[in-house]
Order: C-alpha cells, then structure tokens, then sequence
C-alpha cells in the first residue's frame, strides 16, 4: 500500500514540475522567442561558416559575411512583407464588397424560403477571416523584428561559441574523453534536419512564388514567403499557407483559377514533402499528424505565432533527442510516423 501511495505522490510531482515549467516557458515567452529564433539562424547559418572555413577563411570574416547576408535578407523580406500587408488590409473592403456581388445570387435564393445567410456570410465567409490569418501571423513576426537587433548579436556569439560547444556538451554530461557517440550524432542530426528542411522551405516557397505570378494573383510574393514559413509545419502547414491565397484567387481570378491554383500547391507540396524532404531526411524521421497538429497548438499557446513556426522544428529536436537516449526511445516512437513501421520492418 505504501509503494502504491509512493508511486502516486511520485507522478503527482511530477506531473506539477511539468505544469510549473510549462507557466515558466509562457511567463518567459518575451524572453525565450528572441533566444529561439537566435539558435534556430545559428544553426541554419553553421554550415556556410563551416564552408567558409574549408576555403581557409578567417572565422570573423566568415561569421561576419554570412550574418551580414542574412540580415540584407530579412530586412529585404521584412519590407516586403511590410508593404504587402500595409496594401492588402487597404484592399480588404474591396474584396469584401466583391465577395458580396459573387454570393448575392445565393443570399437571394435563400431568402426565398426566409433564411436570413447575410450574417452567416459576414462573419463564416469573410475574406477578412481567411487573410486575416495570414496577416496576423506575419505581423507577429513584424513585432519580433523589433528585437532584430538582439537575436543578431545573439547569434554572432553561438556561431564563434559552436565550435566548442560539443566539448563542452561532453563534459557537462560527465564524459569528458568524448566516448559517447550519443551526443555528436543528436548534434549532427538537428543541424542535419534544420539546414534541409530549410533548403525545401525556400525551394517551396519560390515555387509557389512563381506559381502565383504565372496566374497573376495579387500580393504573390507575400504569399511565397508565407508558404516558405509554414513549409516547417509538414502536413497542416501546406493546407493553411494556400487558404489565404485560394481565398483570395476566387476574388480576383474566379473559382476556377482558384481550384487551379489549389491543385498547384498540391502538387508542388506533394513533390517537396514526398518525395524530395524525405530523399535527403529519410523516411523515418517524421512526426505523425497527430503530433504535428498538437505541438502547433501546444507551442502556438506557449509562445505565439513564432511558437507555432517553430512548433515541428522544436518538437524534432525533442524527438532526436529521445532517438539518442534508451530510455526516451519509446516515446520517439510514439512521436513518429506512419514509416517508423518501414524502417523498423527494415532493420
């Protein structure tokens, strides 16, 4: 009985450090976002050091160059945006009233029979509703910029910090002699899944740039950068990047163009996701739908839009890092997907 009670306080401690954390995590979420998103550009950034580096650059000069590029980028990114979003909430009434005329024939039929659908389209139908989510987003990501000048410099000191940092890993976890191998593969493979998943993120995103221009939709560019951003979340992140610009196809373009425009993103996240992700990754390395869809809201509640950015690429990192240690390696399973039983069968 006593054993039985133990056992109970225990997973009630437990169970409170978890949620003791997690209210930690979210007090601290003005703090921790800038610090994320500095490790996640140091990561990405890493390997064009490391080449660098093989060409017998000087680090500072190397680090110096490559965080310079990244930033004309950003800024360059962040205008754009900017600009986008600026004209598109000028034109939302405009494509509110459009979307007015194309329904008036299914608001007249239904008044017809004494339903009353002008509410009900107001508030469902709303092209606000749909564009909204992707201008909320990005404006989150607009309010973390204000920072840009922090996460640089936090990032200038992770790249000169990196080399050293496995040994020091190494030491901190008591093995100084390096024996465990554990710990450089954990290393290797999140620097390994960021630096392409980045990659195929760019790569969509200019596809579904030059997708949307070959159609003439309006505000193309704003909507490749937010299919390069969502291209993290696998699965859910393609559907929510082509709502807002399926939405605003039938607008501009009509329906058909609309569903022409759907099929094209199907197709380029079919390739990207299915064919070409998994050729470099593996097919093992993925998270389930489930998890997918749970560590969005989970981080999104946790830490914002920016959370929800970096919900799968965060989620991963948790996931290699159980793949390393023997006794997480269930739960990883557990976190994985349907081709786990593929690479299991296989070895």
């Amino acid at each position: 009985m006593s054993n039985i009670n133990l056992g109970m306080l225990k997973g009630v401690l437990i169970l409170a450090s978890i949620f003791v954390i997690f209210a930690g995590i979210q007090a601290a979420s003005n703090m921790l976002v800038p610090l994320l998103l500095s490790i996640f550009i140091a990561i990405i950034c890493q390997p064009l050091v490391n080449l660098a580096a093989r060409y017998k650059m000087p680090k500072f000069i190397a680090i110096t160059a490559v965080v310079a590029i990244f930033v004309a980028i950003a800024l360059s990114l962040a205008a754009l945006v900017g600009r986008s979003l600026t004209e598109l909430s000028k034109q939302l009434p405009v494509y509110r009233s459009q979307l007015n005329e194309q329904f008036s024939w299914v608001i007249n039929k239904l008044a017809e029979y004494d339903i009353q659908f002008t509410s009900l389209l107001s508030e469902y139908v709303d092209p606000a509703a749909a564009l909204g989510l992707a201008t909320d987003m990005l404006s989150g990501l607009g309010g973390v910029m204000a920072n840009l000048f922090l996460i640089i410099l936090t990032v200038v000191f992770i790249l000169f910090e990196a080399d050293s940092f496995p040994k020091k890993l190494h030491i901190a976890l008591d093995d100084p002699s390096m024996r465990e191998k554990q710990i450089d593969k954990f290393l290797h493979s999140v620097n390994n899944y960021l630096a392409i998943k980045t990659l195929v993120s760019i790569a969509t995103g200019l596809l579904v740039t030059v997708m949307l221009w070959a159609f003439g939709l309006d505000f193309y560019l704003l909507w490749g950068v937010l299919a390069f951003l969502l291209n993290y979340i696998p699965n859910i992140g393609s559907i929510i990047a082509a709502v807002p610009a399926m939405s605003l196809a039938v607008l501009q373009l009509g329906p058909g163009a609309a569903g022409a425009i759907g099929l094209g993103y199907l197709g380029i996240n079919t390739i990207m996701g299915n064919i070409v992700e998994p050729k470099f990754l593996g097919k093992g390395l993925g998270l389930s739908t489930l998890v997918v869809f749970l560590s969005l809201v989970f981080w999104g509640w946790m830490l914002g839009s920016v959370g929800m950015l970096l919900s799968v690429p965060l989620t991963m990192v948790i996931k290699i890092g159980l793949e390393n240690s023997e006794d997480g390696r269930w739960l990883a399973v557990l976190l994985s997907g349907e081709d786990i039983e593929e690479e299991s069968s296989a070895n």
